[in-house]
């Protein structure tokens, strides 16, 4: 992640919208499909139909969860949502963006000496995708925050 990158205009938001589109299109084809089975079977009863939709609803859920990861980043700083968390951050906080070869997302290393995995940004599907808005997201870093973030 050496090449210098564009800095994109503010506000912009980070995602990996194919993960998510994959992870959203099979979380309502099984919802559909276990409620269509549920709905179908003539054997069933009350209870077992409920649990069949309860089972899709459970795994929509599940999956939709999963799709949550994103990276904002304004004017005033960057917003990091992650599975089940969501964290606010300064650019001044903010002092390196690091994408190494073999991690699952970027990470931000921030000046209290932690580390903070920022999931919006993943090589997973778009491997491309994820170190163009890495680029992105740490030229806007270097743009607004302290100074320049190296590896």
């Amino acid at each position: 992640m050496s090449a210098a990158a564009p800095t994109p205009a503010l506000p912009v938001t980070f995602r990996p919208t194919r993960t998510r589109a994959v992870l959203m299109t099979v979380g309502v084809a099984v919802l559909v499909v276990l409620t269509a089975v549920a709905l179908l079977l003539e054997r069933l009863g009350p209870g077992e139909r409920a649990s069949f939709i309860l089972t899709g609803l459970l795994f929509f859920g599940v999956l939709t969860l999963l799709s949550r990861p994103k990276v904002v980043a304004e004017e005033g700083g960057v917003t990091v949502v992650n599975l089940t968390t969501k964290r606010r951050l300064e650019w001044a906080e903010v002092l390196r963006v690091n994408l190494r070869p073999g991690d699952p997302w970027v990470y931000l290393d921030l000046a209290d000496g932690t580390s903070l995995p920022a999931m919006g940004i993943q090589p997973g599907i778009a491997k491309a995708r994820a170190i163009s808005d890495a680029r992105a997201l740490r030229a806007l870093a270097e743009r607004h925050g302290t100074g320049p973030a190296t590896d």
